[in-house]
C-alpha cells in the first residue's frame, strides 16, 4: 500500500522551496580545485599548471591565478596570420575574456561571491596543431 502517496511525500521533501536547518560549507580546497579547473578550461591548459590563491576583499573572495596560456607557435602564425584570431585573439584579449569566464563559472558552480579574478600569465604552452609542447 502507499505507492502514490509515498512518491508524493518524496517529491514534496525534495522540493527546493522547502527550508531546512543546517550549514553548507565549501572547503577552500574544493574552491581552489574549481578555480583551477575553470582557469584551465579558459586558458587551454591543464589544471595542474594553475596556481590559485584566495584573499578576503571586503567580505568577498578575491581569486588570484598564476598560469601559462596555450599559444600557437610563431612558425604557425607566420604561415597563417589568421591563426591568432582562430585561437581567440591576442594573449591580452584571451586573458581578459578568461577572467570573466572564470569569475562567472566559479560563482555559478560554487555560489561564492567573488569580487574579482586576477590573472598573471607565467608562460606560454606552445602548440603546433593540436599538441601542447
Amino acid at each position: 500500500m502507499g505507492g502514490a502517496a509515498d512518491r508524493s511525500k518524496a517529491a514534496e521533501a525534495a522540493t527546493p522551496s522547502r527550508q531546512y536547518s543546517g550549514h553548507n560549507r565549501i572547503s577552500t580546497q574544493a574552491l581552489t580545485s574549481l578555480a583551477r579547473a575553470a582557469a584551465a578550461e579558459a586558458l587551454g591548459i591543464h589544471a595542474h599548471d594553475v596556481r590559485a590563491d584566495w584573499t578576503d576583499d571586503g567580505g568577498l573572495l578575491a581569486l588570484s591565478l598564476v598560469a601559462p596560456i596555450r599559444v600557437p607557435s610563431l612558425t604557425a602564425v607566420l604561415r597563417d596570420p589568421g591563426r591568432v584570431q582562430s585561437v581567440g585573439g591576442s594573449i591580452w584579449d584571451r586573458t581578459v575574456h578568461a577572467r570573466t569566464a572564470i569569475l562567472t563559472k566559479v560563482t555559478e558552480l560554487s555560489g561564492a561571491s567573488l569580487s574579482r579574478v586576477d590573472i598573471r600569465i607565467s608562460g606560454a604552452n606552445v602548440t603546433e596543431g593540436g599538441r601542447v609542447r
